[in-house]
């Protein structure tokens, strides 16, 4: 007996929930939240951060006994001289999955550093957030800036600095397409080929937005980056700054080079450079994820406003209980984060809750397991529209999952 395979329905673009932006202003958004949520604790934010220091002091001593151990003649009889090499490169690859988890925590508390959610002094949040960034390699000024501004911007097609999707032009994809092959000849790629990509895109993409404007505001200028002082990204009041945070790169380059010479360079990639790597990935990876999905829209022009921006994102429980440890939640409670990036990152689950309640059907999150999201959001949001002010994702067929309502129809 053979199964017939049923075919899907054929694509209807008026078939497609419909999505009518908020009407809310955010004045009545932040009412719903009680005030005592956005109260900034120095000492708590301070415990946190001796927390984080504490274990990734505790791996990386731990680390150190690594090599020794695989090398003792016990261990080398007991597993074989092949069998110990398989120990010990596994065990390091053990320390490069919690470290990294960890560095990225570390990296995690200067982002909010540099929202002045850690604490309500502003000395102590740049300190902080400049020693901590700059021993990851983010220049913490530079960054801080143009992040304040993809904040003050997020989804808007004009103004927002990171993210911003590539529209039908900008790919050479005719308006009117009438065979399907057009787009796979355009955006078709092998399974192999896209992945060889994402694992760029994972590795490389921030350093590539910071030095070249990669995935940035398309009107800016060829070499606009985050290391010059007159960058179009600055302005001329944060000259000192965006030197400042130079200095730091460059500190930490110094440092990083003489723990070479004393030790080895081998030794500085693994116990620094394989975490580093994978701060760089996980950053990527949640930031990409909380901007990028076929259901949120994006905006031009008049129908953009701060909170529809800020609703624009998807809140996303990344790695379970470790997200929520050594993450310090930043996946799993973005949105509100968005809507007021100065709340402290500790009251980020009690505050999304009041904030669902409130916005009902805006607010978006997925449970979607993490690679498998990356995956799809990687294929399915490809471009979006030349014409209209509020826009969704295409995929490699040219399709979407949602269309802008009409002025009369709800979202359904």
């Amino acid at each position: 007996m053979t199964t017939k395979k049923i075919s899907p329905p054929p694509y209807d673009e008026d078939a497609l929930p419909a999505y009518a932006p908020m009407e809310w202003t955010l004045k009545e958004i932040r009412s719903a939240i009680p005030p005592r949520l956005f109260e900034r604790h120095t000492g708590r934010a301070l415990l946190y951060l001796a927390r984080d220091i504490v274990v990734a002091s505790a791996f990386w001593a731990l680390a150190t006994r690594i090599d020794p151990f695989a090398a003792r003649s016990d261990v080398q009889d007991l597993l074989t001289p092949g069998g110990a090499q398989i120990l010990k490169w596994s065990l390091w690859m053990v320390y490069w999955w919690f470290q990294g988890l960890q560095f990225t925590g570390l990296w995690v508390i200067g982002h909010e550093c540099g929202h002045s959610a850690f604490s309500p002094h502003t000395l102590l949040n740049d300190t902080i957030g400049f020693i901590l960034h700059s021993a990851l390699f983010t220049p913490f000024f530079s960054w801080k800036y143009s992040h304040h501004r993809h904040h003050s911007n997020h989804a808007s097609m004009e103004r927002d600095e990171v993210y911003v999707p590539k529209t039908r032009s900008d790919l050479g994809i005719p308006q009117d397409v009438h065979d399907e092959s057009i787009y796979d000849e355009i955006l078709g790629d092998t399974p192999i080929y896209t992945m060889f990509m994402l694992i760029q895109q994972q590795l490389l993409a921030f350093p590539a937005y910071l030095f070249f404007n990669v995935s940035g505001q398309k009107h800016y200028p060829k070499w606009t980056n985050h290391f010059d002082p007159a960058s179009i990204i600055f302005t001329k009041a944060q000259k000192n700054a965006v030197i400042m945070s130079n200095i730091g790169l460059l500190s930490m380059i110094a440092i990083l080079y003489a723990a070479s010479q004393i030790f080895s360079f081998a030794d500085v990639v693994k116990f620094y450079g394989v975490p580093w790597l994978l701060v760089t990935h996980w950053f990527i990876l949640i930031t990409y994820l909380h901007h990028t999905d076929p259901t949120l829209p994006h905006y031009r022009g008049p129908e953009w406003n701060f909170q529809r921006g800020a609703a624009a994102t998807v809140d996303r429980p990344v790695l379970g209980w470790q997200g929520r440890y050594f993450l310090h939640d930043v996946a799993h409670f973005h949105v509100i984060h968005h809507f007021f990036p100065m709340l402290p990152w500790y009251h980020g689950e009690e505050a999304t809750q009041y904030l669902k309640e409130f916005i009902g059907p805006h607010y978006a999150w997925s449970d979607k397991p993490i690679f498998s999201a990356l995956w799809d959001s990687y294929n399915r949001c490809q471009f979006v529209e030349d014409e209209g002010n509020v826009l969704f994702y295409r995929d490699r067929k040219g399709h979407a999952v949602r269309r802008p309502a009409e002025k009369k129809e709800k979202s359904s």
